[in-house]
Order: structure tokens, then sequence, then C-alpha cells
């Protein structure tokens, strides 16, 4: 393996394109409650729509050479972005600061999991939430069915805050 991680500008986001559309179809894949919400979420529709609302965007790829084998995308937003048509990710009035941060994405693909690649992924994200002094809601959401990703977080020190979609989605915070 020759690994190389890059942080790519919000212009270049479409580098993510497939590995954000395989993430869907992973999330899918794990999901035992309403697995078919993920048929309309792709890049165009979760990805996109994240970074053009968001404040600050990070995004880092990690390459195998010149393959992209995972990413993850982290973001600064207004807290009422995360009220929608689709769900209120938590109550509004627990945050302390007008702009929350958010593990928005993660997504590494089969066969170069447990190589640590993970961890240094989230390691990254968690240094470039952490240089917003004004932030202090850092919020990660994880669809039903995914337990790996949801033991990962506990064992990084964020804590399940609640279920939203009839647990659908389990809510994450910064303790």
């Amino acid at each position: 393996m020759n690994l190389n991680y890059e942080v790519i500008p919000e212009d270049e986001v479409f580098q993510c394109r497939e590995l954000c559309n395989e993430l869907m179809s992973y999330q899918k894949s794990k999901a035992t409650i309403t697995p078919e919400l993920f048929d309309s979420m792709r890049f165009e529709t979760r990805m996109v729509p994240s970074v053009e609302k968001a404040i600050h965007n990070y995004i880092v790829l990690v390459k195998d050479g010149e393959v992209p084998v995972g990413y993850v995308y982290a973001n600064i937003s207004p807290k009422e972005a995360y009220s929608n048509e689709f769900a209120t990710f938590f109550d509004l009035s627990s945050v302390r600061g007008e702009n929350v941060g958010c593990l928005s994405q993660f997504y590494i693909r089969d066969g170069y999991r447990q190589y640590g690649i993970g961890s240094t992924l989230f390691q990254l994200s968690m240094e470039w939430l952490k240089q917003f002094e004004e932030i202090e809601d850092i919020f990660i959401f994880v669809s039903n069915g995914n337990n790996e990703a949801l033991e990962f977080y506990k064992r990084k020190g964020f804590v399940v805050s609640h279920e939203i979609l009839g647990g659908f989605i389990t809510v994450l915070r910064n303790k």
C-alpha cells in the first residue's frame, strides 16, 4: 500500500463522488430500519448540498497510489442547517453557539479497513474542528445497523445523545 492523505479544496469535492455513493450503498446494506430512505441519497443529494450550506469545509481524501480508497468530510455549519424537511437532528437550544461542528461523512473501502486509516482520518478531522475555538458542539450521525462505526466513535470519546427518525440515525455528541 502506498497511502497518501490529501486535503482537497471544496471546488474539487467531485473527487469524492464515487466514494460518497459507495458510502450510501454501504449504509443501505447495513440498515435494518427503513433502508429505502437511502435510495435517494447520493453525492449530489448529500455531499454537494452540505458543502454548499457549510461555513467551512474540510475534506481529506486517501489514495492508494492514484486510487481513492477513503475520505472524511467535516464542516462548520449554522445549527439551523440541521433542521430541515428530512429531520431535526438535535435540539437547537442545546447548542451553545450559533454554529456546530460535524464529522459529516466518513468512509473507507473494504480491504483498507483495519490499517489505522480510520483513526488517522478521525484525528485529522478532530484537529481541524477543534481549531475553531467558538465551536463547542461537535456532532456525528451514524446510520442504523452500522454498529462498527458507532463503537469506533464511542472509543474515540463521543457519547450517544439520542436517536432520530425512529432509530434510523443515532446522534453522537462530544462530551
